[in-house]
Formats: structure tokens, sequence, C-alpha cells
């Protein structure tokens, strides 16, 4: 749904109220990206009100490519812990923010201390972990909204509000002097370049063949760059010795890099994992390949150019397990590097990129 077609006004605040709001999004990368419709909402409701995303270190490059967003306060707090001392010093930053309202998308208490202890006016969020004394705009029926982009959207409407059959959809907006300077810098050259993401959390949700894939495009005669994280390091190198010399590894801890080469990329090519909500947002043509998880629940919430899943019957679709329970992985195992390949000659076709095979075709 375009920004337009999407019109809810006011709320607890006046619109004539200026006073900046923060989100505290959750901090993986597919719904750091999803936190982005909060921020379209919020800027539909109030245009003068700027909007501030805490975030992690990891997250924080996509903030600068996330239109409305003023800035984002790059915080990072320990896992598990309350960290009291880093709790307190960030209140204090917030005290100085001024903010007159704060989104805390997380269930958790720990999410919603230093909102707290900032004495930020109103702070939404659901009840969580019994947040009573901590939230004073809180709000219920969270289970009723099975999908995460409902339950984080939904704390930018008024309480009780109806939810939009659409909502806005995430934007990361990248400059193409920005993908001409990263591909010279990177010595990429101009030669299309299929864009591969075999990571994901947990190995449910990866699939098998993306060596295979990349052996068939670099026959077609596309370069594959292979996109993630650390973790992804050991993938990148099966897949870079199966494409040869026309793939490159561009793991590494840095998401901007990420963030670049899925703009440069006329083709995508993704598990579900947080890059192919980061190339959806970005508005490239985006394949997501589906195993263990709902479409439905987890697909991007941009119109994205395929998605695959076995199709052949697997009972134990959708687990949403990290790991197999059944040892036998066939919701991912079952889709076949043909049909991949297939897909994405369709896609690259519609987009209007020349393969071998509609040359061959004198297509």
């Amino acid at each position: 749904m375009n920004q337009s077609s999407f019109n809810i006004a006011g709320g607890t605040a006046s619109r004539a109220d200026n006073s900046p709001i923060l989100i505290i999004p959750y901090m993986w990368i597919g719904d750091f990206v999803r936190c982005h419709t909060v921020v379209r909402v919020l800027k539909q409701r109030w245009p003068d009100r700027p909007v501030d995303v805490l975030s992690t270190s990891l997250c924080a490059p996509l903030v600068d490519y996330m239109p409305g967003v003023r800035k984002g306060i790059v915080w990072n707090l320990p896992r598990g812990a309350i960290a009291l001392k880093q709790q307190l010093a960030l209140a204090a930053l917030f005290r100085k923010e001024g903010y007159g309202q704060a989104l805390i998308m997380p269930r958790t208490w720990k999410a919603a201390l230093a909102p707290t202890l900032a004495g930020i006016p109103q702070r939404t969020g659901f009840i969580g972990e019994a947040r009573f004394g901590l939230l004073n705009d809180w709000r219920r029926g969270e289970k009723a909204l099975p999908r995460m982009v409902d339950r984080c959207a939904a704390l930018a409407l008024p309480a009780n509000a109806a939810l939009p059959d659409e909502w806005p959809v995430p934007q990361l907006v990248v400059s193409a002097d920005d993908i001409t300077a990263w591909r010279k810098a990177n010595n990429l050259g101009d030669t299309p370049a299929i864009a591969l993401a075999p990571g994901a959390v947990g190995p449910s949700k990866r699939w098998t063949y993306y060596a295979d894939a990349a052996r068939a495009l670099t026959a077609q005669g596309f370069d594959v760059w292979v996109v993630g994280g650390p973790g992804e390091k050991e993938a990148a190198g099966e897949i870079v010795r199966a494409g040869g010399a026309k793939a490159r590894d561009l793991t590494g801890t840095d998401l901007r890099n990420g963030i670049l080469a899925l703009a440069a990329a006329p083709l995508v090519i993704s598990n579900d994992s947080g890059l192919l909500h980061v190339s959806a947002a970005i508005g490239s043509p985006t394949i997501g390949i589906f195993g263990p998880t709902s479409p439905y629940h987890w697909k991007p919430l941009n119109p994205i150019a395929a998605v695959i899943q076995s199709t052949t019957e697997v009972p134990c679709r959708p687990c949403h397990k990290p790991v197999c329970r059944m040892q036998h992985h066939a919701c991912m195992r079952d889709i076949t590097t043909g049909e991949v390949i297939d897909v994405a000659t369709r896609v690259l076709n519609d987009a209007g990129v020349v393969t071998m095979q509609t040359a061959g075709r004198g297509l």
C-alpha cells in the first residue's frame, strides 16, 4: 500500500505536538527492517514529529537508508542481563532528547526499563512480561495478531484502533551514486551479478543447493556475489569454489556492505532471513526460499518477485523450528536447483536482464 492510501490521523497526542518519538524495535535484522512500517505510520499521523530509532551497532547502517528517521541511537545492551548501569546511561541520553513517546516493540521488561527511567511521558507497548509499572499506554490482544508487522505497527495507532487491510511497506533508499562508488571500491566491474544470501537463523531455514545455483548462474554469464555475516563464511567458500572466477565472497561484519550489494544486484536469492527483508525493502527483485517457516507470517511486506516452496507434500511444514526434528530437511532439500534457476530466469527476463537462455531463443 502506498503512503497516500493509509490515513489515520491524530491520536493520544495533538497533531500540534512536535515532541520527538522513540522507536525501540526488535534487534534482529529482518524485524528491524519491519520497524520502518512503524516509522511510516507515525509520519502519516504526525508529519512534523521527529522519529528516532534505537539500534545495535549491527543494525545501525539500516537507519541511514530509512526515509523519515531523524537519527539512530546506537546502544549495545548485553543479552540476558539487565545491565542497570548501562540502562541508566541510556535513560540519561533519552532524557536529553526530550521524547514525548516511546514505542517499545519487544515484550521484555528489560526493553521498557530505560524509557521508564528516562521519564518519557507516554510509553506504549504490549503488556508482555507483566510490565504494568513500566508502561503507561499498555496494549492487550498481542496473541490475536499472528504477523510480526501487525504486532509492531499496531503500537503506532491509537489504542483499540482497527488495523488497516494493508500497511505501508518498509523502504530502504540507496542512491545510485552510493552503488557506483561501492562497486568501484570493491573492483566489481559492470557485469550483472546475482546476490546469494545463504544464511539464516537455524540450519532448517537454509536451502541446500546454493553452490549448484552459483555454478549454473556463472555458466549463464552472471557474476555471483555471496552476502551475509561471518557465520556464512564457510558456506560462502563452498559457493565461490563452485562458481569459480566469476563468484565473490562479500560476507563479513559490515551490514552496509551487504545493503549495497543487494541494492546493486539485478536479482537476490535468499532464504527466510534478515537479508530477504533488506532486499525487498530496497526494491531489488527478490526470490525468497521458504521451508520450515510460513510465508504468510514471515515473508516481507513488500511485493517480492517470487516465493519458492517445495512442491512435494511435507506434512511437518511449517514447523518454525531452527533445526529439523524429522532429520530429513525435506522442505528445503526437495527444492531443486533447476526450480530455482527457472524462476530466477523468469524474474530476470521480467526485469529486462538478458540471460544466455533468452539470448539463445532470440528474445
